[in-house]
């Protein structure tokens, strides 16, 4: 992916989270092609390994750490932000990729289950906003990115408990901007639709009813999302701040 000047992330240090998916190794490298130095928290082992190995062939001090920092322990968030500062003495960029996905009719949702959606998404987005926004704001700089579903402002049949995990991040993302806004830190929203890490051929990805019924006729890829990603994580993000971009293939638009 080409990135042009004006949106060069060199010499900053980009700190990813992911909840789960597999989309984070794309993303991470994307933030590493622009010049990002990429630290990444996930909340399990397997799911930092495909990214650190995705890094590897970009130049830069990229790391990581598997650590629940959504679970409400302060060992695990401590555990992260002190991985974090054995290599970086501070940060420019927080990703937060929190759409872990959950489905499940409402008459078969646990508190339980409720609960751990929420901690995976808004409890980690929150944790991280507020421990690295602050350092954002002793510097008086910094760019917030909250990947967040389309589910964030739609419905869908079994999907309440993780619809409500996304409206709560956009929702946090647009206090956030507001907030944060006056020490020179951005707080914006990137919305995704019906995404794949597998290069389908577009033949067999129409046979699919959701796919027919996506304006643009295909499923999204991590790809899609890399060219906005680095733009929001850019100094070029200056007056754009509080805002939902939805990269869907025109879901969002579709009544």
């Amino acid at each position: 992916m080409p990135t042009l000047p004006e949106y060069s992330l060199a010499g900053k240090v980009a700190v990813l989270y992911t909840a789960g998916g597999d989309e984070a190794p794309v993303l991470a490298q994307a933030l590493a092609e622009s010049g990002a130095a990429v630290f990444t928290i996930a909340r399990r082992q397997e799911l930092l390994e495909p990214v650190l190995a995705g890094l590897k062939q970009y130049p830069g001090e990229h790391g990581g750490i598997a650590a629940d920092v959504g679970s409400g322990s302060s060992t695990e968030l401590g555990k992260a932000m002190d991985a974090l500062g054995a290599s970086y003495d501070h940060v420019d960029i927080l990703v937060n990729d929190v759409r872990s996905m959950f489905a499940q009719p409402l008459s078969e949702i646990s508190i339980e289950e409720w609960d751990q959606i929420q901690s995976r998404n808004v409890r980690a987005a929150f944790v991280l906003c507020k421990e690295l926004g602050g350092r954002m704001r002793e510097r008086q700089y910094g760019r917030i990115v909250n990947l967040v579903s389309l589910l964030a402002e739609r419905g869908m049949v079994n999907g309440s408990a993780f619809a409500a995990s996304q409206a709560a991040v956009l929702s946090l993302t647009r206090s956030l901007a507001v907030e944060l806004g006056t020490s020179n830190i951005r707080v914006n929203a990137l919305g995704t639709g019906w995404m794949t890490v597998e290069d389908i051929p577009l033949e067999v990805q129409q046979e699919e009813l959701l796919v027919r019924y996506t304006p643009l006729r295909r499923k999204g890829h991590p790809r899609d999302i890399g060219p906005l990603l680095v733009y929001l994580a850019s100094e070029s993000c200056d007056y754009t701040t509080g805002q939902a971009v939805y990269v869907d293939g025109g879901l969002n638009a579709h009544p």
